[in-house]
């Protein structure tokens, strides 16, 4: 049968002389893999520029249930994001994402609480003209919760914070898998942040990586599967 659904496009790689396989995130079916026939090519249709990492798309899909990559027949622009694209800062950190995205949606099911939330988040980045630097972040933070391991936030005056738990606590814990003490006041705002108020955080280069180093420990304690990030070191040398 064939079936129609929105969907963020995460990744493509060459699967043979004729075809790619695109990892997509779709709106009704969670994560899918694809296989696109004539990606390239006078024919094409332009489909490589639609399947670039992150952009939102309407695909229609020859669903065969049981077999792990399903066939695009039809694809299409669903919300256009020229300002990504175009902009060095922008298309740095959407890579990023892409790469982050890909490595931890992982669910074959109906995820249209996370899909609508991430949409938003980069029709968000695509509008807006400044203060973009720490939307990874925000993002990161914001994500945690679809994924099941958002902090809690609960007891915020307390002095540490337990990357392990995902929790305030009164002292060290007794490992070591915590917020460096330099970095708990910026973690806090970073916590209560969203992507129309995070153009306050106001942080140095350094709390910036060392933010995002922290995250992705967080994400790796809470997360079995996922590891290092390739596009990581782009980051820190953009914001340097």
């Amino acid at each position: 049968m064939q079936v129609t659904t929105k969907a963020i496009v995460l990744r493509m790689v060459k699967f043979s002389d004729k075809a790619s396989a695109v990892t997509v995130f779709t709106r009704d079916y969670g994560r899918m893999s694809l296989i696109v026939y004539g990606v390239s090519g006078r024919k094409s249709g332009g489909k490589a520029a639609l399947l670039q990492p992150l952009s939102l798309v309407e695909i229609t899909i020859a669903m065969h249930p049981g077999k792990e990559m399903q066939q695009l027949k039809d694809i299409r622009t669903h919300i256009n994001l020229p300002g990504i694209s175009t902009h060095p800062v922008k298309n740095a950190i959407a890579l990023f994402l892409a790469e982050l995205l890909y490595k931890t949606l992982k669910h074959q099911q109906d995820e249209t609480g996370l899909y609508d939330f991430l949409q938003v988040a980069l029709e968000w980045l695509n509008e807006s003209d400044a203060g973009i630097a720490d939307f990874h972040l925000v993002l990161m933070c914001r994500l945690s919760r679809h994924l099941g391991f958002e902090p809690n936030c609960t007891s915020m005056e307390l002095p540490s914070f337990d990357l392990l738990n995902g929790c305030f606590c009164p002292g060290r814990p007794l490992h070591a898998h915590y917020v460096k003490p330099g970095l708990m006041e910026v973690f806090r705002s970073l916590l209560l942040c969203n992507f129309s108020s995070m153009e306050q955080l106001q942080l140095s280069r350094q709390q910036r990586n060392e933010l995002l180093e922290t995250l992705l420990e967080y994400y790796r304690l809470h997360l079995p599967e996922f590891h290092s990030l390739q596009s990581t070191e782009v980051l820190h040398e953009l914001f340097n």
